[in-house]
């Protein structure tokens, strides 16, 4: 179900897109901070937020659960179990790699929608997604023979952060499809509530620690719920009911550049001529794809 066409956005959606970059340009750097197991870290940034959305998404909820479709209500569900995956792989993949490979290559998510894109609508993939697709393996290639010096270490944080794309690519192309019809406090509630009983379960059954933390990481835990999720995935959520998922891709493109200035600015990573180049292919594909996306209908 798409937006009635007299249905206007309540302010451009362009803002929502940059604020989300900005946002969830801080998730790398706030899990750097925190001083936590990966799965620990990505089930209080996920809870918390869960938990700040609750007051404000209740009503409405409980309102729209009389109207809302099982399917939608399962769809919401499953995109947060995509999103417990994206969570968990790409926080642990810190641990092994930098922020700038890191952030880059779980940004490849808009070429696995592309890929995807056919099993979910049934439509070819174009000459243009297949080209960005190309550009960006190369890309990936650059990365892993920089990164192949470093060790398997690295390697395996770039595969972790790989596995991330793949999750954030599942997530949004439902997150596209329920959020036509499902209003966004709601989506939101059943999306990361989702992803939270995902985490937190996972994170109780491995015995992982749940208190004890420094004061920094607790810092680390609420700034990733605030800034990065409950303004910056929330904002992306907003603007997928009003701009075609490709629009939505063009704007999350300015996660892997905030976040590797702030890890230059913060934590001092330096970046060597491999990420400069296949940052640069990977975005380049990217951007060719949200391209592509943003010519066919929402």
């Amino acid at each position: 179900m798409n937006p009635p066409p007299d249905e206007q956005p309540p302010f451009p959606p362009a803002l929502a897109l940059i604020s989300g970059a900005l946002a969830v340009s801080t998730g790398a750097i706030f899990a750097r901070l925190a001083d936590a197991p990966a799965l620990v870290t990505a089930a209080y940034r996920v809870g918390l937020a869960t938990l700040i959305w609750l007051p404000l998404g209740w009503p409405a909820l409980v309102t729209e659960l009389r109207r809302v479709t099982p399917r939608d209500i399962g769809l919401a569900a499953l995109a947060g179990v995509f999103l417990a995956g994206h969570f968990g792989t790409w926080i642990s993949s810190l641990a092994y790699t930098s922020v700038a490979t890191s952030v880059v290559l779980v940004n490849t998510h808009p070429l696995w929608v592309a890929l995807l894109t056919p099993l979910v609508t049934r439509e070819r993939v174009s000459r243009l997604a297949a080209v960005s697709i190309g550009v960006s393996v190369a890309g990936g290639v650059v990365i892993g023979a920089g990164d192949l010096a470093a060790g398997e270490r690295a390697l395996w944080g770039d595969a972790l952060a790989l596995m991330g794309s793949l999750c954030a690519a599942a997530y949004l192309l439902l997150g596209r499809r329920v959020r036509r019809g499902v209003s966004l406090s709601t989506y939101v509630l059943l999306c990361y509530g989702a992803a939270a009983l995902v985490l937190w379960a996972t994170v109780l059954a491995a015995g992982l620690p749940l208190r004890g933390f420094s004061a920094q990481t607790w810092f680390a835990f609420a700034g990733m719920a605030v800034v990065s999720q409950s303004i910056g995935h929330t904002s992306y959520n907003w603007a997928l009911k009003w701009l075609p998922a490709g629009y939505v891709a063009v704007g999350l493109l300015g996660e892997p550049v905030g976040a590797t200035i702030l890890a230059y600015a913060l934590l001092g990573e330096t970046l060597t001529w491999e990420k400069w180049a296949g940052g640069v292919l990977i975005l380049a594909g990217i951007y060719l794809a949200a391209r592509d996306a943003g010519r066919q209908p929402a």
